[in-house]
């Protein structure tokens, strides 16, 4: 094996160690298939234009208390037209009703 990729496979396993010492779990998409991640980018790129790109943060904790902010925002009162008009809490709140 040539040095660069032992020193890649090293520094994965390193990575998935420390993720699996916080209790992450890695995502992995089958090969050639976005689709599995289709969701989560859509958010992370509503999360960027809505939030990341049009405020400045003083410092991390500062980002953090707007990060949570946002998100309250974003599950009980960000309306979405895929959700019939309803925000996600709303949504998921109306679906279990009827269903």
């Amino acid at each position: 094996m040539k040095v660069l990729g032992l020193k890649l496979l090293v520094r994965m396993k390193k990575y998935r160690h420390c993720l699996s010492e916080r209790g992450i779990t890695q995502s992995m998409s089958r090969k050639g298939n976005c689709y599995d991640n289709a969701m989560i980018e859509s958010f992370f790129g509503i999360l960027k234009s809505e939030f990341l790109y049009l405020k400045e943060f003083e410092n991390v904790e500062h980002f953090k208390r707007e990060l949570a902010k946002y998100m309250i925002y974003y599950n009980h009162k960000r309306i979405k037209r895929k959700l019939k008009g309803m925000s996600p809490v709303q949504y998921r709140t109306h679906a279990q009703k009827v269903a």
